[in-house]
């Protein structure tokens, strides 16, 4: 026979939870959280809408690409 849950131990469960995003969109879902706040969602997510970003600022492909064509290239001997 199952045992009933107990009682003051479960969060507070808000069924119409407000989630916004920082591209602006609003959902409601259910959650522990009555209000939360993401910076990536459905929306915007670049797999979803197909418009893959590659945020790059530091340059850090061209240091990587750079490393990886001078391991590979062959070295001068020296005399």
């Amino acid at each position: 026979m199952a045992q009933p849950m107990k009682a003051d131990i479960h969060p507070t469960y808000f069924p119409k939870a407000k989630i916004h995003c920082a591209c602006g969109a609003k959902y409601d879902f259910g959650s522990t959280k009555e209000d939360i706040h993401v910076e990536i969602c459905a929306n915007c997510h670049p797999i979803y809408t197909g418009n893959e970003k590659v945020l790059d600022t530091a340059g850090r492909v061209e240091k990587f690409k750079a490393r990886a064509t001078k391991a590979t290239s062959p070295k001068k001997k020296a005399k």
